[in-house]
């Protein structure tokens, strides 16, 4: 089975360099062309199903991007960033450093918020349930931080070894049941080059 999964597009709150966690956060107008972009590489592959968050970037994107009905699941909302949602990231760096390059790293928790392997878990628990009815190729439209977690649980790759996951890409791992999980394709965008995604 292949996950192809895709990051939500911009959000009013990406576009402003603001921590989103599960605040119900809509697309921007530049992040509903992203996944209008992102709708042809989708068409040609195919899915066979579709799962997604079920916060409004999400659905919004999901929509974009497939005319399929995704089955829409809170577990595959982003990391809750506690009290630091809504909060820019240049804020919060200049507050603490260490804590927030901690958290980009999976070892640090924002106060009120998830910890990574608490976040990891319930993610994996969602792509976990899907393997017990596989299919060719499963979209799972969601967040960065989903994406980082299921490459973490399913690749090994931690995630201060992962860059940002770029605004309505594409990125693919196939499950290949008796042998290593391989990853296939990493934020790809439709004619777009993108080495400095936002968080």
């Amino acid at each position: 089975m292949r996950l192809l999964l895709v990051r939500h597009g911009q959000s009013e709150w990406n576009a402003t360099h603001r921590l989103q966690g599960q605040a119900d956060i809509a697309l921007s107008d530049a992040g509903e062309a992203q996944a209008h972009a992102l709708r042809p590489v989708i068409d040609e592959i195919g899915p066979c199903r579709v799962i997604a968050s079920d916060l409004k970037r999400v659905q919004e994107t999901a929509a974009r991007i497939s005319d399929a009905t995704p089955s829409f699941t809170p577990n595959l909302r982003e990391i809750d960033v506690g009290d630091w949602t809504g909060q820019t990231i240049a804020d919060i760096r200049d507050a603490d450093e260490a804590a927030y390059q901690g958290w980009r790293a999976g070892t640090a928790t924002p106060p009120g918020g998830e910890p990574w392997d608490d976040f990891a878990d319930r993610v994996a628990s969602v792509i976990q349930s899907e393997t017990s009815n596989p299919c060719k190729n499963l979209l799972v439209v969601c967040h960065g931080g989903v994406i980082r977690a299921i490459l973490h649980r399913f690749l090994g790759l931690t995630p201060d070894r992962i860059i940002p996951v770029a605004p309505a890409s594409l990125t693919a791992i196939r499950l290949l049941g008796n042998k290593p999980e391989r990853l296939e394709l990493f934020n790809h965008r439709p004619g777009t080059l993108d080495f400095k995604a936002p968080d």
